[in-house]
């Protein structure tokens, strides 16, 4: 779980609810505004995208309150446990490990380097997988980025809608005014919501997400090629502590 997202939304819903509403949330609920912002929102997402897109925003949404599995320095030290035992016992000793490495990214490439396949076609093949990994995360992400965009953009539209109730109402029609008036403010408010609390945030963690895989596999890739080129294990590490912030690089033979 990752707590630093779990507390943001709690301390966000707190200053809207608690601070800004003081927990009075009646006022709040309009079922015009709700239909127009939220149906608004989820009629555009129906329209834009394809169904395969639309139905990974389930599973990706909630990747944001995970803690990230891969740990950089921990990937690393065993990058050159492999090394060294590659250095020791030759390449095909690896091949006793294969199953016991969770990862399917890192499991494939030592797999093509045991099987000697040529450097280039393991850095092709890899690397290659990772541009449709990417992909994937950033076609999954496409979604909520449209959500995101989406919920001021039909908050907008209900809050003309509203003033457009209030001016063909008449200042002789209190019940039009208070009516008109309240779509026009809270449709407002559930698109800057939508925008700022919601959707927003896992927008942009999914995107921090997608970050922090693509550099932890890197170090894989790299430390795949180092491995099926023979490198001393000294070497390996060092080529791959290279991706790590100088302050986190303090481990290892050269501590």
């Amino acid at each position: 779980m990752d707590i630093g997202t779990l507390a943001g939304f709690v301390i966000g819903t707190f200053c809207v609810v608690g601070v800004g509403m003081q927990w009075q949330v009646g006022p709040f609920i309009d079922i015009p505004s709700i239909g127009i912002v939220f149906g608004g929102c989820g009629a555009g997402l129906l329209i834009s995208l394809a169904m395969s897109t639309l139905k990974t925003m389930p599973k990706s949404g909630p990747i944001i309150l995970r803690q990230s599995k891969d740990d950089p320095v921990e990937i690393i030290k065993k990058m050159v446990e492999f090394s060294e035992v590659a250095r020791r016992d030759g390449i095909l000793a690896l091949e006793n490990v294969l199953e016991q490495i969770p990862d399917p990214f890192m499991r494939q490439g030592l797999q093509l380097a045991v099987d000697g396949t040529d450097p280039e076609l393991i850095q092709d093949i890899m690397e290659t997988d990772l541009d449709n990994i990417e992909a994937r995360h950033a076609d999954a992400k496409s979604a909520w980025d449209m959500f995101r965009g989406g919920g001021p953009t039909w908050g907008a539209l209900g809050t003309v809608i509203g003033l457009i109730q209030m001016l063909k109402g008449g200042v002789d029609d209190p019940s039009a005014l208070t009516q008109g008036m309240a779509v026009a403010l809270i449709t407002t408010f559930y698109g800057s919501l939508i925008a700022s609390l919601m959707v927003g945030p896992i927008c942009d963690k999914l995107g921090v997400r997608n970050g922090e895989e693509m550099a932890t596999k890197t170090i894989i890739l790299k430390g795949v090629m180092s491995i099926q080129a023979g490198d001393n294990p000294r070497i390996v590490e060092q080529k791959l502590k290279i991706f790590l912030a100088p302050a986190d690089r303090n481990f290892g033979k050269d501590v």
